[in-house]
């Protein structure tokens, strides 16, 4: 499945931004799929999770409450609304999607070793 992430740009403290990330290539539905985020010099870390079956969301503890992932398979899509935006959330944004038993990744989507498939990313830039 290739994976294609958009929607980035610049805003300012306290505002709003809707990324997507648009699958072609498999079923969208039958992947689990998570956004990760990479700010210069730091680390990249897990940000949000959607499970193929159910639908359970996961969220890193930075944006919960801010942020929601939200998935239209008939659209082959996966959205991440992102609100009350802070600098430090500024960041190149990533998807990633893998196929894996629902069961399981329940206990790994966390780790981006456990995703298979990877978008480019998008640049989110928060300003002050």
């Amino acid at each position: 499945v290739q994976l294609q992430a958009s929607g980035g740009g610049l805003v300012q403290s306290g505002g709003s931004l809707r990324l997507s990330c648009v699958a072609s290539g498999r079923t969208f539905s039958m992947y689990n799929v998570g956004w990760f985020r990479q700010a210069p010099g730091k680390e990249r870390e897990f940000v949000t999770a959607i499970s193929r079956t159910s639908g359970t969301t996961y969220f890193a503890d930075s944006v919960k409450g801010r942020f929601t992932i939200s998935r239209e398979n008939a659209k082959n899509t996966v959205l991440l609304d992102m609100n009350s935006l802070k600098p430090e959330d500024t960041a190149v944004y990533r998807c990633a999607a893998t196929p894996r038993y629902e069961g399981s990744y329940s206990g790994t989507y966390y780790y981006a070793s456990e995703y298979d498939y990877w978008g480019q990313g998008t640049l989110v830039t928060v300003s002050s």
